[in-house]
């Protein structure tokens, strides 16, 4: 329970004040521990950030395979995954966990992360194999370029975009492609998936294979 606590108030600390507010005080003062108390369970900030790591990335990857999971198609759970890694990267926790990973993790727990996003990568390349593409883990790479400029595009600031339409225009465009899509009014995709993600019987799927 302790344990837990410590970890939750880590989350809070790193969300209101960056990597400089997680401090063993401030933990000692958010759980009502004493500060020796603290380094009962965890012997550094090293120990705390990664534990917090290795609890949280593969939680956050299970959280966007279960959103693919829940897509009936090829199409729909390629949409899920645009939406659910954008959903994550543009929520204020992660942002501050992935923050401090970039800085203060062993190598042990880099690798358990990096084992996470390679079962993620692994799925979309699945998903491309039974769409019908014939170079499934290129567009897998080529798709998780579209993520990262998505997420840059709803992390960049006063005046970015809201991640709803954020998500909308990169699920158009990796479902589409630029030329394909033209113009996508606000609230165009989640119509079109309505309807079984447009007019699926008159596609053809990558590859050649009728939708």
């Amino acid at each position: 329970m302790r344990r837990a606590a410590l970890l939750d108030a880590a989350r809070v600390l790193l969300v209101e004040g960056g990597a400089k507010a997680l401090t063993f005080a401030a933990l000692a003062g958010r759980t009502g521990l004493a500060r020796s108390s603290v380094y009962e369970y965890f012997p550094s900030r090293a120990a705390l950030v990664a534990e917090l790591c290795a609890n949280d990335f593969p939680l956050w990857a299970a959280e966007v395979s279960a959103a693919m999971d829940a897509a009936d198609t090829p199409r729909a759970k390629l949409g899920a995954y645009v939406r659910a890694q954008l959903a994550l990267a543009t929520d204020r926790r992660h942002q501050a966990v992935v923050a401090i990973s970039a800085s203060e993790l062993d190598d042990t727990t880099r690798a358990g992360i990096r084992a996470a996003h390679g079962e993620l990568a692994e799925l979309v390349v699945s998903v491309l194999r039974e769409w019908g593409h014939r170079e499934p883990a290129t567009v897998a790479g080529l798709l998780r370029g579209v993520v990262d400029a998505a997420v840059a595009a709803a992390t960049s600031g006063p005046g970015a975009p809201p991640p709803e339409r954020v998500a909308e225009l990169a699920v158009a465009f990796v479902l589409d492609g630029v030329a394909g899509v033209g113009p996508v009014a606000p609230g165009a995709l989640d119509a079109q998936s309505a309807r079984g993600l447009g007019d699926a019987g008159h596609r053809e799927e990558p590859g050649g294979a009728p939708a």
